[in-house]
């Protein structure tokens, strides 16, 4: 089962901006190989460190708006948001050591 959660144009106000804790954002499209490829280590990151910080993910193809108002323009993208503004910004499918290492600040340990 998947320790993250899909979200749209419509809902990302309430589920990103708004969120009380650290949210990290994947930009992602189906057709995407990295896309795909770094989706099972980003599911794995949400698991285990659910009370530091919560994955969503957001189909570009779908969701032009808000892919666009952050300038997605390369895939995965990967924003981590607190108090509504981007922290940081991690573009393309990295291991996962690599992706921990970057999220170090946010996930702890």
């Amino acid at each position: 089962m998947s320790s993250t959660k899909d979200v749209t144009d419509s809902t990302f106000e309430a589920e990103v901006l708004k969120s009380d804790g650290t949210v990290l954002v994947d930009f992602w499209a189906e057709w995407c190989g990295p896309c795909r490829a770094v989706s099972p280590i980003l599911d794995q990151i949400a698991a285990e460190h659910p009370d530091r910080l919560r994955v969503v993910k957001l189909n570009v193809d779908e969701n032009h708006v808000t892919a666009d108002q952050y300038q997605v323009v390369s895939i995965p993208t990967l924003k981590v948001f607190r108090g509504g503004v981007v922290q940081k910004t991690i573009i393309g499918a990295r291991p996962k050591r690599d992706l921990e290492n970057e999220l170090q600040e946010f996930i702890g340990n």
